[in-house]
């Protein structure tokens, strides 16, 4: 008897990682990678940025072999590169497959979460079967078989429950949560903490201002995931406080490294030349700042990040002028927001 097929899209570190799950629950997996001779490359050298490849995992450079009678379909491109993906999958995907993506990010020209956009690339295919997969989760770690717990979600349960069978195992233990929208903006917002935490850490301003950002994030990452529409409980699980605790204080976080440089005095364009990677949060801070204006929404981080990030204001003025802001009760600035700050 075959084996289940899975195609996952693209060869990136997290793309790598998911690749070798979901080889060892069973299924043969096709990693897709835009350039063939990266795929040869992959093949010949068993690995795709730095991380090993499990056997049963064959790159390709063919939209349509990876596609091809594929019942799991995973995306993991950066935010940006997730309409065009999406449309260019379109002829090759069955309506019958289970489509997951994990990619943390907002599409930047719009403001969108992940699955708005695969939906409206997408029109033949049910947006009920799409599924986003995150949580704290580094690709390293998950690579070494490290015991990792993650969180899918999606409108319909049936979707989310297919999810988490095709990827649960003995060490990477999959929730299900019914609320798309919270796990997407827990995903993406994260990102910008790190970023701040990074930022904190490389002006050397010690444990207690690192703790004071995650909490305060958290509060803001709530306050724009409710205004938008989600649970409040989302941001006290794996994809809101345990996303963020895990990408604001581990040396795998490219987004607490950008910060950590930013400190530094290296300016934005440098510091994504020195990572060499997508670095989400940035872009994120972006879509942040205009979805806080446009729900009337207060994030202090934020807006002091983008200032650091697009105006040139420098790292140390920016947490100065958060630790000056005029005084307000942690309590009460909950209840305004459903006791999610």
């Amino acid at each position: 008897m075959s084996r289940s097929k899975a195609a996952v899209l693209v060869a990136g570190s997290w793309g790598t990682a998911l690749s070798g799950v979901l080889a060892d629950n069973g299924l043969e997996v096709m990693l897709w990678t835009r350039r063939e001779e990266h795929a040869r490359q992959i093949n010949r050298e068993r690995a795709s940025k730095g991380i090993r490849l499990t056997p049963g995992v064959t790159a390709t450079s063919s939209l349509e072999e990876a596609l091809s009678g594929a019942s799991c379909v995973l995306l993991v491109p950066p935010s940006d590169a997730m309409r065009e993906l999406a449309s260019r999958i379109r002829p090759y995907l069955s309506r019958q497959a289970l489509l997951i993506h994990a990619t943390k990010g907002f599409e930047a020209s719009t403001f969108k979460r992940m699955s708005t956009v695969l939906a409206e690339e997408l029109p033949e295919f049910d947006p009920d079967r799409i599924v986003v997969l995150s949580g704290p989760s580094h690709a390293e770690e998950v690579a070494l078989r490290c015991p990792t717990t993650v969180v899918v979600a999606s409108r319909r349960l049936e979707a989310a429950e297919a999810a988490q069978d095709v990827l649960i195992n003995s060490y990477f233990r999959v929730y299900t949560n019914p609320d798309i929208t919270g796990v997407e903006i827990s995903g993406a917002l994260k990102n910008i903490i790190a970023l701040g935490a990074g930022l904190s850490d490389g002006l050397k301003f010690g444990d207690n201002a690192r703790a004071a950002l995650i909490t305060r994030g958290l509060a803001e990452i709530s306050r724009l995931g409710t205004a938008m529409g989600a649970n409040p409980l989302t941001f006290a699980g794996l994809a809101g406080v345990g996303d963020l605790v895990v990408t604001c204080t581990s040396r795998h976080s490219r987004n607490w490294r950008a910060g950590s440089l930013l400190a530094q005095g290296l300016p934005r364009d440098e510091v994504l030349k020195e990572i060499g990677m997508v670095v989400e949060g940035i872009r994120t801070t972006q879509a942040a700042y205009a979805l806080a204006g446009i729900h009337g929404v207060e994030m202090p981080i934020a807006n002091e990040l983008h200032r650091v990030l697009f105006e040139g204001k420098a790292p140390k003025a920016a947490v100065e002028d958060l630790m000056g802001r005029g005084r307000t009760r942690e309590i009460e600035e909950a209840a305004r927001f459903g006791g999610t700050c």
